[in-house]
């Protein structure tokens, strides 16, 4: 399968409902994330090395991720930078790409995602949040899109309340967050929120299903959403690279 030719078919064209993105809309430095991916940026480079995922079996800790501590109403206002995040157990899982090993440290979620395909947003994107012994850090982001039960919805089925106690969730296969497909795009990029830090590399998959009543709890939570808006390639590529 060639993603440049079907990248279309990743996204449904018409949406059920109209999302809008959060956030501060320029960044003034050349690489930030998220991006909008069309076909004229999409690069095939046959050297470009492999990302290799081995994941296992992990209990998981989903906690409220807070940015606004110091505001009275905190416990009770959206900030557009919390999410729900799931830490995993150390050593659960890693990536290795050009022999570098980057250790999956946790992953958390934004309504609606924060990637574009060809101009068009996924309700829900996961973000797989990897760090190297020399603390750089890559991201595998999965756009997601309501369809069959996933472990995401294993994950999500109660969210962490802000101001409140974690969530421990029962050991999951975290291979199981991944799509079948294995074709994947990587771009370099940042984080994608404050301070929006360089030199973060970007792995885009293909969509993975989560139900609709998933997406309907976790926007019902973020109903203003929590994701930052697209920002300029500026010349930057994405290049197609399989994922084993």
């Amino acid at each position: 399968m060639n993603l440049k030719r079907s990248l279309p078919a990743l996204l449904p064209l018409v949406l059920a409902t109209s999302f809008f993105a959060a956030g501060p809309a320029e960044s003034g430095t050349p690489k930030q994330s998220p991006v909008n991916v069309t076909p004229g940026a999409i690069r095939f480079d046959p050297h470009a090395p492999k990302l290799d995922v081995t994941y296992g079996h992990s209990a998981l800790e989903l906690k409220y991720i807070r940015k606004d501590a110091d505001k009275a109403d905190g416990c009770t206002v959206r900030d557009h930078e919390e999410t729900e995040e799931a830490e995993v157990e150390p050593g659960s899982g890693h990536v290795t790409v050009a022999g570098t090993r980057y250790d999956l440290v946790q992953f958390h979620f934004h309504t609606p995602s924060e990637h574009q395909f060809v101009g068009h947003s996924y309700p829900l994107e996961m973000h797989l949040v990897h760090r190297s012994a020399a603390g750089k850090l890559l991201v595998v982001g999965v756009p997601l899109r309501v369809g069959a039960h996933s472990v995401v919805d294993t994950v999500l089925a109660k969210l962490s309340p802000e101001c409140g106690e974690p969530v421990d969730i029962a050991p999951v296969n975290l291979n199981s967050l991944l799509p079948a497909n294995h074709h994947t795009l990587h771009y370099t990029g940042s984080l994608t929120t404050a301070p929006f830090t360089e030199g973060v590399e970007w792995y885009l998959t293909t969509e993975q299903t989560v139900s609709a009543a998933t997406i309907a709890r976790f926007q019902g939570l973020f109903t203003a959403g929590n994701a930052r808006a697209t920002q300029p390639l500026n010349g930057r590529t994405l290049n197609e690279v399989p994922r084993i």
